[in-house]
Order: C-alpha cells, then sequence, then structure tokens
C-alpha cells in the first residue's frame, strides 16, 4: 500500500511539475520567441479572482507577462505574472493595463512657434489629413482643438498641451501600441497608434501665481588657464552689475550664480594644481558677498598646458553632476574659453566623455549650455575645429546652437556679450529688471548678438511656459488610444517627438556591463566582424524589446553559444519595430566597405556611449521613482533611442 501511495504521489508530483513547465506566457500573435507583455496604469490593482472589487494596489508602469484572458460578465481580464517562467501575480482588469510589446515611449518635443499635435481617433482619419489638398480641413481641426470647440463628433482625441512637458521633470508614458509607414509632402513619415499615461493627474499638483518662486540657476564654466585673468575679471564685473540690478529691484534670490574653473589634465602637468574645481556653489552664489569672495581668490594658473586643448568637460561635467540644481526653474551653464575641449578618445581627457555625451548629460539635468568661444591669436590654429566642437556642445532642442565666437578675444565684445547674456537670463526670471534693449545700437552693429538674444528670448518663453504649465496642472489626458503623425503635417521635415526606452537603473547598469564586455571580447579577436555585429543587433533589439533579458541575448553574455541571431529569433525582435538605431541595418558588406576611420569612429560611440551611461547611472537626480520612494535600481529613465547601440 506504501508503495502505491508512493507512486501515486510520484505521478502527481510529474504532472504537477510537467504542467508548471508547460505554464508560459501567451506569444504575441505572429511570433515565436515573443511573449504578451503589458503595463498597469497609475491606480490599477491585481485581484485573486476575475471580478473581484477588491485587490493589492500596483505601483504604476509596473510590467507583467500575460498568461491568460478571460472574458467576464462583458469584461475582458488578464493574468499576470512578473516573469515569463510561470510565476503568477493575479489578475487585472485589461483597462487598466496597456500593451508593452516593445519599449519605446515618444516624448513630446517643445511646440513653441509650432502646431502643436492633433491626435485622433482612427488611422482613416489621420491618413486623410496626411494627403496632398487636406491642408484646409486640417487648418480647420487645428483651430477648433486649439479653441477647445471641438463638435461632438470630430475625428480629434485630444491636442498636445500649449507648455513643454519635460519627460524628466514631469514623467508620462506615451507607448507605441502600432504604426504604419507613409509619405508626408516628400518626408517619410510614420503613423502612430499611441496610449498616454501620465504618472499624476491634474489635481495632484497646486495651481500657483504665474510669477510665484520661479528661479534661475546660472553657472559660469570658466577657462583658468595661462592668460585668462582679465576674462576672469570681466565675468566677475559681470556678475555683480546683475547683482546689484536685483537688489535694486528687491529681486535677490531669483537668479543663483555659481562659477567652476578648469585647466588640464593637473596630473599631466602638475604645476596646473587641478583640473576642474568648484569655486562658487549655487547655494553661495545667492549672496553677493559670498560670491566676490570666492571669485577674489580665483585666478589663471602660472603655467602652461601641455597643447591648445583644455579639459573643458571636466568643468562641465563638474557644474552638471557637481552643483545643487534641484529648485531652479531654468538653468544655464555659461562656458568661457579660447581652446578646444579634450575628446573622449583623447589620452589626457580625465572625463572619458564626447560631445554628444556631456550635451546629452546637460539636456538630461534640463540645462542649456552657452558657449562664449574666445578665438583668441594664439591658438588660431584651433578656432576652427573648436568652433564646430562647440557649435554642437550648446546645441538645445528646438532653439539651435548657443554659441558665440568672439574675434580675437576682443574684451570690450566679451564683455558686452556677457553683460547682454546675463542680464537677459536675469530679466526673464527676476521681475523689475530691464532686459538688454535689442534695438540699441549696440545691438543693430551686431547681428549676431542680435541672433544669440532672439535664441535666449525663445528659450526663456520656452522655459517660463514649461514652468506656469507644471505649477498650473495642465497635462495630457489621463488616458486614452489615438493616432498621430511623427512629422508637423504644416512642416514635414519637423519632426514632432523624440523616441525613447523606457529603462529601470538595474537594466541601465546591466546594459553598460553587456556592451563593454562585447566591446572587450572584440577587441581581443575573439569575435569575427560578423558575430560582432551580431552581438550589437542582438544587444540592440533585446533593448528596445525586452530588457529584462539582457545577458541572455548575446553570446558572449549567455553562456551558451548563442545570440538571438544564431537562434533565428532576431526576425522576432526587429519585426514590427517603428523605431531602430544604425546597428540595425548595419551588415558585414557595409562594415567591410567603410574606411579604418570610419570603423573607428564607430567603436569610438560605443566607448562614448558607456562612458555615459555610467554618468547617467550615477546621477541618482534623474532617476524616477514610479512607487514615490527612494532611487533604487527599479528606479526608471526615458533613455534617448539615439544613445542606445
Amino acid at each position: 500500500m506504501k508503495k502505491l501511495l508512493l507512486a501515486i504521489g510520484l505521478f502527481l508530483l510529474f504532472v504537477a511539475s510537467g504542467q508548471a513547465e508547460e505554464r508560459k506566457p501567451l506569444l504575441i500573435p505572429g511570433k515565436t520567441a515573443l511573449y504578451q507583455r503589458v503595463l498597469s496604469i497609475p491606480e490599477a490593482r491585481l485581484m485573486d479572482q476575475p471580478g473581484d472589487a477588491q485587490g493589492m494596489a500596483v505601483t504604476p508602469f509596473s510590467a507583467f507577462y500575460v498568461y491568460e484572458r478571460k472574458q467576464q460578465n462583458g469584461q475582458e481580464w488578464l493574468l499576470l505574472g512578473t516573469d515569463r517562467h510561470g510565476g503568477l501575480s493575479g489578475w487585472m482588469p485589461a483597462r487598466d493595463s496597456i500593451a508593452w510589446n516593445q519599449g519605446l515611449t515618444v516624448e513630446f518635443k517643445d511646440p513653441a512657434g509650432h502646431d502643436r499635435v492633433l491626435m485622433l481617433k482612427d488611422k482613416a482619419a489621420l491618413k486623410a489629413l496626411a494627403k496632398p489638398g487636406a491642408e484646409q480641413a486640417y487648418a480647420e481641426l487645428y483651430r477648433q482643438a486649439v479653441e477647445g470647440a471641438l463638435p461632438a463628433d470630430s475625428p480629434v482625441v485630444a491636442i498636445q498641451p500649449a507648455g513643454h512637458i519635460d519627460i524628466r521633470k514631469d514623467f508620462y508614458l506615451v507607448p507605441i501600441l502600432d504604426f504604419e509607414d507613409t509619405w508626408l509632402g516628400s518626408e517619410q513619415a510614420r503613423l502612430l497608434k499611441i496610449a498616454s499615461v501620465p504618472l499624476e493627474s491634474p489635481a495632484d499638483k497646486p495651481a500657483t501665481a504665474e510669477n510665484d518662486e520661479y528661479t534661475a540657476g546660472l553657472v559660469f564654466v570658466i577657462d583658468a588657464s595661462l592668460s585668462m585673468d582679465e576674462y576672469i575679471e570681466r565675468t566677475r564685473e559681470a556678475v555683480m552689475k546683475i547683482y546689484d540690478q536685483l537688489g535694486d529691484a528687491g529681486q535677490l534670490g531669483k537668479v543663483d550664480f555659481g562659477l567652476v574653473a578648469f585647466r588640464d589634465n593637473a596630473g599631466s602637468v602638475p604645476g596646473l594644481d587641478y583640473t576642474a574645481k568648484t569655486w562658487v556653489t549655487l547655494e553661495e552664489g545667492r549672496n553677493p558677498g559670498a560670491f566676490l569672495e570666492k571669485v577674489d581668490q580665483l585666478s589663471a594658473a602660472r603655467v602652461s598646458s601641455r597643447d591648445f586643448r583644455e579639459d573643458a568637460y571636466a568643468g562641465l561635467q563638474q557644474a552638471i553632476k557637481g552643483m545643487h540644481w534641484q529648485g531652479h526653474d531654468a538653468r544655464y551653464i555659461v562656458l568661457i574659453t579660447d581652446a578646444g575641449a579634450r575628446e573622449a578618445d583623447d589620452p589626457l581627457s580625465t572625463t572619458g566623455l564626447s560631445t554628444e555625451a556631456v550635451r546629452q548629460l546637460a539636456q538630461d539635468n534640463g540645462i542649456a549650455i552657452f558657449v562664449l568661444h574666445l578665438k583668441t591669436p594664439a591658438v588660431m590654429a584651433d578656432h576652427q575645429a573648436a568652433e564646430a566642437q562647440y557649435q554642437e556642445l550648446s546645441d538645445f532642442p528646438g532653439i539651435g546652437s548657443l554659441y558665440y565666437g568672439v574675434p580675437t578675444g576682443d574684451l570690450a565684445e566679451f564683455g558686452a556679450v556677457l553683460d547682454s547674456l546675463a542680464g537677459q537670463i536675469s530679466a526673464q526670471v527676476a521681475q523689475g529688471l530691464n532686459k538688454p534693449r535689442m534695438d540699441s545700437p549696440e545691438i543693430r552693429n551686431n547681428p549676431r548678438l542680435a541672433e544669440l538674444q532672439g535664441k535666449v528670448e525663445k528659450l526663456g518663453y520656452a522655459l517660463r511656459m514649461q514652468y506656469l504649465r507644471q505649477r498650473k496642472g495642465g497635462r495630457l489626458p489621463r488616458v486614452f488610444d489615438a493616432w498621430m503623425l511623427d512629422r508637423a503635417i504644416r512642416e514635414p521635415q519637423r519632426q514632432v517627438v523624440e523616441v525613447r526606452v523606457l529603462l529601470t537603473r538595474d537594466q541601465l547598469s546591466d546594459l553598460h556591463d553587456v556592451l563593454q564586455q562585447v566591446l572587450r571580447t572584440a577587441e581581443e579577436g575573439l569575435l569575427s566582424p560578423q558575430n560582432f555585429l551580431d552581438e550589437l543587433k542582438s544587444l540592440a533589439a533585446t533593448i528596445s524589446r525586452n530588457p529584462e533579458e539582457l545577458g541572455r541575448t548575446t553570446a558572449t553574455t549567455a553562456g551558451e553559444g548563442n545570440s538571438l541571431v544564431d537562434m533565428g529569433f532576431i526576425g522576432d525582435y526587429i519585426e514590427g519595430l517603428p523605431y531602430t538605431g544604425e546597428v540595425m541595418s548595419l551588415s558585414l558588406e557595409d562594415w567591410q566597405s567603410w574606411p579604418v576611420r570610419r570603423q573607428v569612429d564607430f567603436l569610438r560611440r560605443l566607448e562614448d556611449k558607456i562612458t555615459y551611461y555610467r554618468a547617467l547611472h550615477d546621477n541618482t537626480d534623474l532617476w524616477i521613482s514610479l512607487d514615490q520612494g527612494p532611487v533604487s535600481g527599479d528606479s526608471v529613465f526615458p533613455l534617448p533611442l539615439d544613445m542606445l547601440p
């Protein structure tokens, strides 16, 4: 009898284990290796059974695998699990989730000076608006949407808010559910089916008065190498002028000033004393006396650097990561230098950051970088290369390059531009300050300064509108599905969204480690060019589709000798992605046809991204905790698609 019971028990255990092994999530229709996944919306709950009224609250935007779909009293319910190995979490109404079959989301670009995006109920109505001859119909729909006078039968679901929604400060999700390629005039565009899910409702933030507590942080990052004393002194003079004006207007504290000085790699020239050093923090710079006392201690180096380049990015990194920017609604850095910056591949660079990575790091922190480039005769040979570098560094989305080259390093022109820039920024923030007149003889005779002033005006307006929108609670509607175009109908050359990938902090760390390991393995000659490209494609596809699988989908990291390409799953991962990075379309033939320099540049960009991942991971201020708790490995950041491998 005991043997019979034991046999029955083993049989039942075998059956149960077999059933557990067979329990897999539902596949995406048409796919053989990708499972259905969803994200929970705010206020979603998990229930023990379909139809239950009470359940456990779920952190917004938690990702789940779908194991079963079931109808209950006319409503669809989903059986969900946190992994694909049978670990079940409970049942959730389908209406409390959104499909998450790829990890791409979009951020709306600043609409200032352009049409806002219309979101329509169905694809057919949107396709009709994209056709030639529909200009009048579009204009009428747009007018109705802007005026809030849409009729009940309008195809328009919503219109993008007038103010810019910064996804890094005011987190929201706009996942791409479906897409279709089309043409808008002569430009290739995409019809996107999206879902909109803001993190908070409009009632979560109180409205405040228009001018209530709007503040700015302005940090000067100044070259303190040999012969820069007169420019340091002129910067001090400009700041003291602004302090006097703020004091006269009773607005001290509306603009906080900071100052970082940089030289070059002090390890290579010990007489330089430091590579980058914070002289005045934003907290100290709230007080004119403290600023003056600190800056009086700053002087230019007394020894020369190694060559005509300086480690400017060390100074910028110090200003971006080392300053306490929280509480400053408008954030500016003014870089003052007469030399080009050491790039990531320069042996004397102490940051390993490229121009692109520094610009992205600043934008991640909501900081605009101005560059005043002193074209002094001593470094004339470097002027052209440095100008191109700083034009790229200071490029701000929707505004353009915030660069000004000062011919011959003329001190008077430098002072005039600096006074104008600092005065205009301060006047945009503080009440009662007179901003520099754009029609003054000084401006009329300097069209480049007039152009810079126009950009500062536009930037200040955009930041102010963003501030007011945040304070007054203007948000996208809570949850809806709609169709939109990724280009502006009346300006087809203009992209209206930036594509991003939502990653957790742990996933970014994994991405950093995996990409670093792939590069190291390739450099050691253990990967053929074809296998190297396959590894990169596997990595990029995994990030876009299912970042939880990082480390399991490349031969280098899986320990099984197979990448997604080898296993035949790369098609599943790539097909249906509306946007992919450059590596996806790169073939072995392309790679082999490239000159060595282009191959090296490609590898260098990958190394730059590794450095950027590390800097982003360590900058805890940027990470969003969806459960409102402290920053952890589960905190998220919307990474720009361009920053993927």
